[in-house]
């Protein structure tokens, strides 16, 4: 005598749907729509995890697509401008400083804290202040640091149109590697090549790293780069003819930007991770090495 099926999952339930999948009855409340029939739960789930997560061309998440990194880059920088806003006491960190005819704004004791300082013995700040003084950290804080709302303001918008772009084609992980890495860059190169007792920061060593990463990855992808030369040029010459802007932390940026792109772009899609792990990590070995000769020549 025939019996009338039953869902695996409810045995108390009667059915005549079954999983195109694994040919077992399944309720309506067990049922998902597939792309031909019903499967059940079981047969979803396990194609999930048959399925490879999609990636960008250069082997990053699609979650960049979102923005979430550039927009959590331009937070924190707009909230270290508020600190550093807060913990001035001379009225000048705004508004009103050398660069750009007083625009850029001045100093804070929180830049003079976080500002790359090669090496200053000076009252001023203190006795033996300074990244050769094993003020390390000065390297990475500066490039959350700036001379006012116009110098931020000025990066931001920067950030903002190019952070989004490579972003989503590199991913999160892969686009704040390039940021850091840039920006350490342009820092280590400003400690290296300007005088010891020259103050920089700003986010634009990283940026300018940004500007290098959409040439290569553009350049890689076969697409046209004619607009983003342009735009390079007119910054570089602001670099050059603007006072009081760090011509070696920019090209610093810069180069280490491209050359964190060209690893990013050009690694082989066998083993690729591990390819561009490795290529920042020995981007960033360099880095340390000419830090510390820096730091000897100084102390020497």
């Amino acid at each position: 005598m025939p019996t009338t099926p039953v869902c695996y999952r409810h045995p108390d339930r009667e059915t005549y749907i079954r999983c195109t999948r694994c040919d077992r009855s399944i309720c309506p409340d067990c049922m998902r729509d597939a792309s031909v029939g019903h499967q059940c739960p079981e047969c979803v789930n396990e194609g999930r995890r048959s399925v490879r997560p999609a990636r960008t061309a250069f082997g990053g998440g699609t979650a960049g697509r979102r923005g979430l990194v550039t927009r959590t880059l331009i937070a924190l920088n707009l909230l270290v401008m508020v600190l550093s806003i807060a913990s001035d006491r001379g009225g000048d960190a705004m508004v009103g400083g050398a660069g750009l005819g007083g625009l850029l704004g001045g100093g804070t004791p929180l830049t003079q804290w976080g500002s790359v300082i090669g090496y200053l013995p000076s009252v001023n700040f203190g006795p033996m202040h300074g990244v050769a003084a094993g003020e390390w950290y000065r390297l990475v804080t500066a490039m959350f640091l700036h001379y006012g709302l116009v110098h931020l303001l000025l990066n931001m918008w920067a950030l903002w149109v190019l952070g989004r772009d490579l972003e989503a084609l590199l991913g999160p992980l892969r686009f704040l590697a390039l940021y850091l890495i840039a920006g350490l860059g342009g820092n280590v190169a400003a400690y290296v090549f300007s005088a010891p007792n020259t103050a920089s920061a700003g986010a634009s060593t990283a940026i300018f790293g940004l500007f290098a990463a959409v040439f290569v990855l553009m350049r890689r992808l076969g697409r046209d780069t004619s607009a983003i030369l342009p735009i390079l040029v007119i910054n570089l010459i602001f670099t050059f003819t603007v006072p009081n802007i760090s011509i070696p932390g920019h090209i610093g940026g810069l180069l280490t930007g491209a050359a964190m792109a060209w690893v990013l772009a050009y690694a082989p899609r066998t083993r690729r991770s591990v390819f561009q792990a490795g290529g920042a990590g020995v981007i960033l070995v360099l880095l340390f090495g000419l830090a510390l000769v820096r730091t000897a020549a100084l102390l020497g």
